[in-house]
């Protein structure tokens, strides 16, 4: 009997970012990631205290940015 392995993720890319990775990643200030966090345009999840960022989350939102810029004149 021989036992199949799911696939190993072979990218050192994080899933889930911290605040301050997020702001790097998207080259915005603290209090700017926060406000779009409490306006619920940027998802997050928490484990345990910590409130972290799920790459899918960031990825929603440059395309809600993208969306938005694609729709004024």
């Amino acid at each position: 009997m021989s036992l199949t392995l799911p696939a190993q993720r072979t990218s050192a890319e994080p899933l889930l970012y911290r605040v301050a990775d997020a702001m790097r990643v998207l080259s915005m200030s603290r209090s700017v990631v926060y406000d779009l966090i409490c306006t619920g345009r940027l998802r997050t999840v928490k484990q345990g205290r910590t409130r972290l960022i799920p790459v899918s989350a960031i990825t929603d939102y440059v395309a809600l940015l993208e969306r938005e810029a694609g729709e004024q004149p």
